[in-house]
């Protein structure tokens, strides 16, 4: 079961900036991704779940993260139907990300309140999401939609809580970009934990990078 509320998982994505996003089928490398991302200052995690048995990973993630890694929020996304969001929540997923909207998952999260963040990209989604209780709403692909997509709806919706997944990069300008807009949090992936390093092993260079990238945060957010 999820060990933190929707509420905490919301606070907590506002105030680091940041959710790192990944997915390996390989556990031990799975558990090194975390502690390295851990280590660096995140406590987020959205595992991907796209590969053959991710359950079975992610089970095994989620044992450690609760065991060795105290704060770590493990996440879940690439969730498309409802019975596997209660399949990860019972494996304690504390957030549910998902690539479109659906109220079939809305529905089974906000029973056990446990965050859900639907892939939107209309303002009609975004007002339908945040009418079945969504805290955070993710802006995918944030590629095509762009910070320009964000400021305009904030204008009318100040109250709107956008989390841009995809077309994020940990460059500064790139990051000013999205928070000058209005994002609450960011949803980083391959940017943050590349092919490169996971191939190469090199997890004390991602722990120096998300170190890096929250900083950056920090600082274009003041």
């Amino acid at each position: 079961m999820a060990q933190y509320s929707r509420i905490e998982v919301a606070n907590v994505m506002k105030e680091s900036g940041m959710v790192p996003l990944f997915y390996h089928p390989d556990v031990e490398v799975g558990k090194k991704v975390l502690k390295a991302c851990f280590d660096g200052g995140a406590r987020l995690m959205e595992f991907t779940a796209r590969g053959d048995f991710a359950f079975e990973v992610f089970l095994e993630l989620s044992k450690y993260a609760i065991k060795e890694l105290p704060g770590m929020i493990m996440g879940v996304g690439s969730i498309t139907d409802a019975a596997a969001a209660s399949m990860f929540m019972q494996m304690g997923a504390n957030f549910i990300v998902t690539p479109s909207l659906r109220e079939d998952i809305a529905k089974v999260c906000n029973r056990r309140k446990v965050l859900w963040s639907p892939g939107c990209g209309s303002l009609t989604e975004i007002n339908n999401a945040e009418e079945l209780g969504c805290e955070i709403v993710k802006l995918f692909p944030g590629s095509t939609y762009g910070p320009g997509f964000v400021k305009a709806i904030k204008g009318p919706q100040p109250w709107t809580h956008v989390m841009p997944t995809g077309g994020v990069s940990t460059d500064e300008e790139n990051l000013k970009g999205w928070f000058d807009a209005g994002v609450t949090c960011v949803g980083m992936g391959s940017k943050l934990i590349s092919k490169e390093m996971l191939s190469n092993g090199d997890f004390k260079g991602l722990e120096e990078k998300v170190r890096t990238t929250l900083k950056t945060i920090t600082q274009v957010r003041s």
